[in-house]
Order: C-alpha cells, then sequence, then structure tokens
C-alpha cells in the first residue's frame, strides 16, 4: 500500500506545483477553438491506451519494477502538445523543470516520503521528432517509512 500511498501523494503535489501553467491542447473532433488547461496528472496508465497525444498536456507517475522495500523509483512522464515546435519545446521543460525544483526544495511529500538526493533526480527530454508532441520523463528516488513488524521474533 505505500507505494501506492506515494503515486497518490505525488499526483496531489504535482497538480499543486503545475497549477498554474497552463496549456493547449490539441484540438479534437467537434472543437470549434483552442482549449488551454493546466497538465492532467494520471497514475500507472493514461486512462486509453490509444490516447497518448490527445491526452496531452499530462504527467504519468508509473512505479518502476524495484523490489527494495526502503524505496521506490517513480517514472514520471511528462507531454505537452504545441504548433509551434520552439515553443513546445520549451513548454516541455518549463513543465518539467517546475516539477523538477518543486521535489527539490520540498523534498518531504505527504509527511512520509523523502525524495533520495543522493539518488538524484534523472530528467530526459526525448530526442525524437514527434512535434506537435513533445515528451520527456524524470526518474526520482523516493525513501519509504519503514514497515514494522506486528510480532517480535
Amino acid at each position: 500500500m505505500t507505494r501506492t500511498i506515494l503515486l497518490k501523494r505525488l499526483r496531489a503535489f504535482t497538480e499543486e506545483v503545475t497549477a498554474d501553467l497552463i496549456m493547449p491542447t490539441r484540438l479534437q473532433k467537434g472543437d470549434t477553438e483552442q482549449i488551454f488547461r493546466p497538465a492532467k496528472v494520471y497514475l500507472m496508465r493514461l486512462p486509453d491506451g490509444t490516447s497518448a497525444t490527445k491526452k496531452a498536456p499530462y504527467v504519468l507517475h508509473q512505479p518502476q519494477g524495484q523490489r527494495v522495500t526502503s524505496s521506490a523509483k517513480v517514472r514520471s512522464i511528462c507531454c505537452v502538445y504545441n504548433d509551434d515546435e520552439q515553443e513546445g519545446g520549451l513548454m516541455l521543460l518549463n513543465l518539467m523543470e517546475r516539477l523538477r525544483i518543486a521535489m527539490l526544495r520540498q523534498v518531504v511529500i505527504g509527511g512520509q516520503f523523502t525524495l533520495d538526493l543522493e539518488a538524484g533526480l534523472e530528467t530526459l527530454v526525448y530526442p525524437d521528432d514527434t512535434a506537435p508532441y513533445f515528451v520527456g520523463e524524470m526518474i526520482s528516488t523516493w525513501k519509504l517509512p519503514p514497515v514494522e513488524r506486528e510480532v517480535n521474533l
């Protein structure tokens, strides 16, 4: 349950620190004008596997397959949409930097999960030419609260 709680706390944290970053969305069938909104935050997967481009802008937090009980790695995928390639790249960088700086400033999320500063935060902007979508990811490592035994040995 601890990793589940971590993901939920990361979602709330991400929504809070990126709420004022208003970005364009792609025009969908039936839209008459451009819609602007902050990035939506998802856990584990997008609601529809085929909607990776339709959901932009978004941040997707996924736990990595690590089995260590004292920490958890989280992969955060960021995606934005913009018709202007220069502006789109800057929007992605802005979203990722906002999240990275906020994590480094806050360090503790939900009163129980501590960012592992020794492990650092890894960031990568995908170099692929996917315009008008711009995608990057960040890997963070979190120290989990210890599991206490119910029975003394």
